[in-house]
């Protein structure tokens, strides 16, 4: 669903506060029903009062109560005298049914006699007998008891009794009363239960976290720390079974690396046979070619086992002095008669593994040189980020095949000889080390003619 958010983060928070609060919903109709019967109990209390001194009055003298009656019928406390009971039906509630046990509670205790009363109807208006319902509960003024009933007296009459009462407890005004009931038993309880969630599964999560962390370094690079086994049951197996996968992961790296260097040393033997072989025939146009055979053969094996090795890491990782690194780089193409100009300087060092990342910056420059000319180094050094950019002016490559240059053994060139350009690992072999610098490196056209080779590094804020 697209209104879930994206993280398990989120996920889990919204789930734990929208079942707190569909259960703080569900048990709001039990504050209703308090809050129902505390609107109406006053009233049933003074209705059930007058009721039992009828009682009293009629069961020691019937015209006394008689005459009680009379004093006491008045519109709002109708009263009817008849010699059968009604056989209107009740229309209550089930929730109406304590008013009704309340009322028969209090005329048992004021009248002393247990007499037959029955609740006809019970409803909750306003001074312009409009049923209020559920409104009653928190209105700005005093809502009516609207009851019916039928009372059986001593004598054996029956008395039907019409009468509208008023709230008369004013111990929490209804708007009180309703802002405290938001406040505090949803907006409050709903806060807190989201400070808890949030906490909880942040805890809850970070092993996660660490574990998505750990497989994005993994890729650049393969002997980085393990991860530590702590946390719930669930979360160490699942760390567990990563850095045994790292583990299996270096082993299979060491192994092919040592399977082709193995291949190259034994072929470098019969190449090193041959070439002294090459030697002892005359000095013949054959005997160049195979020479020149030999050597590319002898470098092709050179460059693969390099290809092979770059993501290979043995030294230590320490603070780098890039502007140093690339002055080294650029007297060493001097000293070939190669120009290099340098633009910027880096403000700081870069954390990283010295050997590789010079080897990553001279294979670019090696490939500009080669091709183009007007080599430019531009260092871009930003507080979170460290940019080296390679320029120079030559032909550049097909906007097609961008892409394609930096996968191993590729070249632009339909030609496979040595003498224009090598094999095609040069920049395979940078992007690898970037990768493992936790960088990337991109390539541009320039307009005029020319490619742009972008070394991008992250840094960490100071």
């Amino acid at each position: 669903m697209k209104l879930l958010p994206r993280s398990l983060f989120g996920r889990v928070v919204i789930i734990l506060v929208a079942g707190m609060l569909a259960a703080q919903v569900l048990t709001s109709s039990i504050w209703y029903d308090v809050r129902h019967s505390q609107v109406l109990e006053i009233p049933t209390r003074l209705i059930a009062t007058r009721l039992a001194d009828i009682v009293r009055l009629s069961h020691g003298d019937a015209c006394q109560a008689d005459g009680l009656i009379a004093l006491l019928d008045t519109p709002r406390f109708h009263l009817t005298l008849s010699d059968q009971a009604s056989d209107q039906a009740d229309t209550l509630d089930d929730s109406d049914r304590g008013t009704e046990r309340l009322l028969n509670k209090v005329l048992s205790e004021k009248s002393g006699y247990a007499e037959t009363l029955r609740l006809l109807q019970l409803s909750v208006v306003n001074d312009q007998e409009q049923d209020l319902g559920w409104l009653a509960l928190f209105g700005s003024r005093p809502a009516i008891g609207h009851f019916l009933i039928d009372l059986r007296l001593p004598d054996g009459r029956w008395l039907r009794v019409d009468a509208r009462e008023e709230q008369g407890w004013t111990s929490n005004a209804p708007l009180d009363v309703l802002f405290d009931y938001v406040m505090r038993i949803y907006l409050l309880r709903i806060a807190v239960l989201v400070i808890i969630a949030l906490l909880a599964v942040r805890l809850a999560i970070r092993p996660l976290n660490a574990l998505a962390k750990a497989a994005e370094a993994l890729g650049r690079d393969i002997r980085r720390e393990p991860l530590s086994l702590d946390g719930p049951t669930e979360v160490r197996r699942a760390a567990q079974a990563f850095n045994v996968m790292q583990q299996r992961l270096i082993a299979s790296i060491a192994e092919r690396t040592r399977f082709l260097a193995a291949i190259s040393h034994d072929l470098r033997s019969p190449i090193t046979r041959l070439r002294l072989r090459t030697e002892l025939l005359e000095d013949t146009p054959i005997k160049e070619r195979f020479r020149h055979d030999l050597e590319d053969m002898e470098h092709m094996v050179s460059s693969t086992l390099d290809f092979v090795s770059s993501g290979e890491v043995s030294e230590a990782r320490q603070s780098i002095d890039i502007n140093a690194l690339l002055s080294s780089l650029q007297a060493d193409l001097q000293d070939i008669g190669e120009s290099v100009a340098i633009e910027g300087r880096a403000l700081r060092p870069l954390p990283g593994y010295a050997r590789s990342l010079k080897r990553c910056v001279q294979n670019v420059l090696e490939n500009a040189v080669r091709y183009g000319c007007e080599v430019v180094i531009r260092v871009d050094d930003q507080p979170l980020q460290l940019r080296i950019l390679i320029s120079d002016r030559g032909p550049g490559i097909p906007q097609a095949l961008l892409d394609q240059v930096v996968e191993p053994f590729y070249r632009v060139e339909s030609s496979r000889n040595a003498g224009t350009g090598g094999y095609g690992l040069g920049l395979s072999i940078a992007q690898t080390i970037a990768t493992a610098h936790d960088g990337s490196l991109m390539l541009r056209n320039r307009e005029g003619g020319g490619l742009e080779v972008t070394l991008t590094f992250e840094r960490q804020p100071e």
